[in-house]
């Protein structure tokens, strides 16, 4: 599937659990990659770098993998007699590697700042700075160009907490997102089943726009001082 109808796609917690895994394993540890099953789920329930820590069965992983292969997301290769899986989320998608690692961590640990993106990224990709990851987010927060089909935007700004210093950003995967959603231990509490309200809608555009503004007024910093 080359591209692939926003219309069409709304994961569940589980299935973004299996495609956050799926991208992170391939990209951290490529000699062990395609997954089996048993690797795959095992992948989903560890209890570092996830949030919130799963205890998923192998039938609900076959099931969210079902529902994937459907979106053209992942595919199931023969490796002997075994099964494995792979993602094919960077050409379904058109991702660059900077934004692959970014859109993984999130699928992965749920709403983080850019500080905590950097940190997180550094087995998946280095970032120079905080610049670099804001530059990433605000490609996947951009709408897609003329002629694009793939879904975009794949990321949201959601509204700057009370004394935090960076905003946070959540992936779309899982459908719209609330721009009033509570947020505990870096998951996203209630996402929108029939969208957002209108004063919801208000908030999370303001955030966007004032992240945007601030982003481009360092790259105007950087290209006044070049």
């Amino acid at each position: 599937m080359a591209a692939w109808q926003a219309v069409s796609m709304t994961l569940d917690p589980v299935g973004i659990r299996v495609l956050g895994a799926l991208i992170e394993k391939e990209i951290v540890t490529p000699e062990n990659f395609p997954l089996s099953l048993n690797a795959l789920v095992n992948a989903c329930n560890q209890r570092s770098s996830r949030d919130p820590v799963m205890e998923l069965t192998e039938e609900q992983v076959r099931q969210a993998l079902h529902g994937l292969e459907d979106l053209g997301l992942t595919a199931a290769v023969r490796d002997g007699r075994v099964a494995k899986y792979e993602h094919h989320i960077r050409t379904v998608l058109n991702l660059r590697r900077d934004e692959t690692a970014v859109l993984c961590l999130l699928l992965l640990r749920g709403p983080q700042t850019p500080g905590e993106l950097r940190s997180r990224a550094d087995r998946m990709y280095n970032f120079d700075g905080l610049d670099a990851v804001e530059s990433t987010l605000g490609r996947l927060m951009a709408p897609a160009s003329e002629g694009e089909t793939a879904m975009r935007p794949l990321v949201v700004v959601l509204p700057r907490q009370p004394g935090s210093r960076e905003a946070r950003y959540a992936h779309l995967l899982g459908g719209p997102v609330e721009a009033a959603a509570r947020v505990s231990g870096g998951e996203v509490r209630g996402p929108a089943a029939a969208g957002p309200t209108l004063a919801a809608r208000v908030a999370e555009l303001e955030a966007e726009v004032a992240a945007l503004r601030e982003l481009v007024a360092r790259i105007e910093e950087r290209l006044a001082g070049s």
